[in-house]
């Protein structure tokens, strides 16, 4: 196998094993790639890239940004915040007059659960879901597993407990996809009020002592309360929850095996955890970094081979 089975990546739902095991070999050479002194090459000299962008990012668009660079694409950027979209112009009309200067691949982020599939539907061009509101975050999902494959081999049959505010988190959906099907044990863990309430039903194990769950996992991903998203209180306070689900380095190291710590940014240091724990020696949060731009090298070329 040497392309993608979609056009398009809009979700780890949608893909296949074959395909998360492509781009991870596709990865593993970019990975290599971008360790070299002369950190480029010209995989996709006639390629121009869109990142449209209507909601805030940072590390992800700047990843996104550096991986095009990487290929060498031309790249255009797009935000929502000093764009036409403030003059009342829909996303279509705005897609499609970016796509009219002839750009062939759209790297698109949208509030909008659901936005990049209703675009699949009208235009021809690739695209690449760089998150959908509380939807999805495929790319995320893919450098997450690729830096777990890389410190532990084989996902089959690992433990990884996703803990934090798994409802309002697109993070953690997609996580759960890929590592199930990688093979991977998944356990969720949080507050009842920031758990799905049907999350089970993806086959997940739900914990609510964070103690319990780090014993069992072999990784724990860690995710921020996206307060941001919450339209009411889900817990008493940032304190409350700090206490109750927070982790330090003293509840790792209090633990009877080595275990991996993942955050997939931004940390909100002191909340869901210490600054001892997220720079400690189990904490693998910069090569998650690193990892993302050859993980999103790896699905662009790809991408652009499955016209």
């Amino acid at each position: 196998m040497s392309k993608l089975s979609q056009k398009h990546l809009l979700g780890i739902k949608d893909i296949t094993p074959e395909d998360i095991e492509l781009i991870f070999e596709t990865a593993d050479n970019f990975k290599e790639v971008i360790n070299r002194p002369i950190k480029k090459v010209p995989s996709l000299r006639d390629v121009t890239i869109a990142n449209v962008f209507f909601e805030n990012s940072t590390r992800t668009r700047l990843s996104f940004e550096l991986a095009q660079k990487r290929l060498s694409a031309d790249v255009i950027n797009f935000s929502a915040s000093n764009s036409s979209v403030k003059k009342g112009e829909t996303l279509l009309d705005t897609v499609n007059n970016i796509l009219a200067m002839k750009v062939d691949m759209i790297v698109m982020r949208h509030a909008s659960p659901g936005a990049p599939h209703y675009l699949a539907k009208h235009i021809s061009a690739n695209i690449v879901n760089a998150g959908d509101g509380t939807h999805e975050h495929p790319t995320q999902a893919l450098l997450d597993a690729f830096s777990i494959r890389e410190k532990l081999g084989d996902l089959a049959g690992k433990k990884i407990a996703i803990i934090g505010d798994i409802l309002h988190s697109r993070v953690a959906l997609s996580n759960i996809f890929a590592l199930k099907k990688l093979g991977a044990k998944v356990m969720v863990c949080g507050p009842p009020t920031l758990l799905p309430k049907f999350i089970a039903q993806l086959g997940v194990e739900v914990e609510l002592d964070v103690k319990k769950a780090l014993q069992w996992c072999d990784v724990a991903n860690v995710l921020r309360i996206q307060l941001e998203r919450q339209q009411i209180k889900y817990f008493p306070s940032l304190r409350e929850y700090s206490l109750y689900y927070g982790i330090n380095k003293r509840m790792l190291d209090g633990l009877k095996k080595q275990i991996i710590i993942m955050h997939p940014g931004p940390i909100n240091r002191g909340v869901e955890l210490t600054s001892d724990a997220a720079d400690s020696p189990h904490s693998i949060i910069l090569d998650q970094v690193e990892n993302g731009v050859a993980v999103r090298m790896a699905v662009l070329y790809l991408l652009a081979g499955a016209k």
